[in-house]
């Protein structure tokens, strides 16, 4: 099934975004334009790098010919991100584009005057990387997975999956920008619903097993699972084991997650957000300005279910749910 597709509301994202052109052709003697790429993730075997690459051929833009790409990866350790921000500051690139808002702060503090494409953001707002999504002022703009619709379906799903769920943990990391947005609209969806929803904080990994404990204790017969990516992202094979393991059908926001074990999954199609991350780089090097060029986001959304996990919690997904699946892994 197609992932759903969402309206944008920004109107002047739609000028953005309107049949992009292809980048020109090198003039001789003209210098090939230099783009930093930061990540806290490791770049080997990275789906998210690959659909970057694939938007600016998309635009025209071949590595080592009409434009020069400086990878910059901490490879999991955030306290490299800073350093290696400054190097690329100091190789004045002329556009850095981050993997996420570890290493969009760092950039982020590194220049006020390099523009910066954030490849995903939870709430870039809240996390004072832009003024407003429409007018983000300032060098830095780019895209974001937030939407009002997203934390609600997590809920619809799970309740689709067992209709007489009446009691649901949420997990999440009270110090993460996207924390309370996705707590807020996740309650007022449980209203409708008519779940009850037990919030359980996770600030550290060994809060994980606690925090399922905690989920029991509590009488949940499901969890959403929404915290903070660095906390996760390590370790997601052994989280899914532990949701396993506690019995507790868990709906996650990434397909890696569902990839490792996880049962679910719904969310923003990551790799269209690096994909048309392309599109900003490509407006930068035509001399548009951050300031000028709005915050999109995400119009993809992807559902990955897992039977084997769907089995091993003695689960039977509903056709309903299958049917409407992106991806079903066996």
């Amino acid at each position: 099934m197609s992932p759903t597709l969402i309206t944008l509301t920004v109107a002047s994202a739609v000028l953005l975004f309107a049949a992009p052109l292809a980048a020109d052709a090198q003039p001789a003697g003209k210098p090939v334009p230099r783009i930093g790429y930061l990540d806290g993730a490791s770049l080997s075997a990275n789906v998210r790098v690959d659909a970057f690459r694939q938007g600016l051929r998309e635009l025209g833009y071949i590595e080592g010919q009409n434009i020069a790409i400086e990878w910059r990866s901490a490879e999991g350790e955030a306290d490299r991100l800073p350093g290696l921000a400054a190097e690329l500051v100091r190789l004045k690139v002329d556009a850095i584009v981050t993997g996420g808002a570890g290493a969009t702060r760092p950039a982020k503090e590194a220049t006020a005057t390099i523009p910066i494409v954030m490849a995903q953001d939870a709430d870039p707002v809240e996390s004072g990387f832009v003024t407003s999504l429409a007018r983000p002022g300032g060098n830095v703009t780019g895209l974001s997975t937030l939407h009002p619709t997203i934390s609600a379906k997590r809920l619809e799903i799970l309740k689709e999956l067992l209709p007489r769920l009446s009691r649901v943990a949420f997990f999440g990391t009270s110090t993460w920008a996207g924390n309370a947005q996705g707590l807020r609209e996740t309650e007022l969806a449980a209203r409708t619903l008519g779940v009850k929803l037990q919030y359980v904080d996770v600030s550290r990994p060994k809060d994980f097993g606690i925090a399922f404990q905690a989920a029991g204790k509590g009488q949940a017969e499901a969890v959403i699972m929404l915290v903070w990516s660095p906390l996760i992202n390590p370790r997601r094979k052994e989280i899914a084991e532990l949701a396993v393991k506690s019995r507790f059908p868990t709906i996650y926001r990434a397909r890696e997650d569902v990839e490792a074990g996880g049962l679910m999954a719904y969310g923003p199609n990551i790799s269209d957000l690096f994909r048309r991350a392309a599109i900003y780089v490509d407006r930068f090097l035509k001399g548009a300005k951050p300031a000028d060029l709005p915050v999109q986001q995400p119009t993809k959304f992807e559902l990955v279910i897992n039977l084997k996990a769907a089995k091993a919690l003695g689960l039977t997904i509903p056709p309903s749910l299958l049917v409407r699946a992106d991806e079903i892994i066996e």
